[in-house]
């Protein structure tokens, strides 16, 4: 009997491995197409709108794949891996959804001079994702 749990574990150590590195390809993957929609119609291709649509369309694609390996990600781990990605997630679409909403709310009543960008607002969540995980971890080892 305890042969087996280890071979279970030993197995499921295997697949979390392989679902991380499947994760970690299709991310690359989906942040170089959205480098390529960002900066290809004035750098490479002069704002011809069929190759920008269609590399929006990749892009769109290539993301809607990336959530569905995050999801298989997800589905292997364990509870408690389970666990500290979900409050991790939670925490950072909390941090977004209350900052987000509020820093859009200072350019309207002129407390910041420029226009709030949505890549800050990405760059607040994934950090907070980070560091969410991190601390997760560091309170169930």
């Amino acid at each position: 009997m305890n042969k087996e749990i280890i071979t279970d574990m030993c197995d499921s150590t295997a697949q979390t491995k392989k679902n991380t590195k499947r994760l970690f390809f299709w991310s690359v993957i989906w942040v170089l197409a959205t480098a390529g929609v960002g900066f290809g119609p004035k750098n490479l291709w002069n704002f011809n709108t069929w190759l920008t649509i269609i590399a929006v369309l990749i892009h769109i694609g290539l993301g809607l794949g990336m959530i569905r390996v995050f999801k298989q990600y997800l589905q292997g781990l364990d509870e408690l891996q389970r666990k500290i990605q979900l409050d991790a997630m939670a925490l950072s679409l909390g941090i977004g959804l209350v900052l987000g909403s509020s820093y859009e709310m200072l350019e309207d009543i002129k407390l910041i001079p420029f226009e709030p960008e949505i890549p800050h607002l990405l760059i607040l969540m994934s950090l907070t994702y980070v560091v969410g995980t991190v601390l997760g971890n560091r309170k169930y080892q």
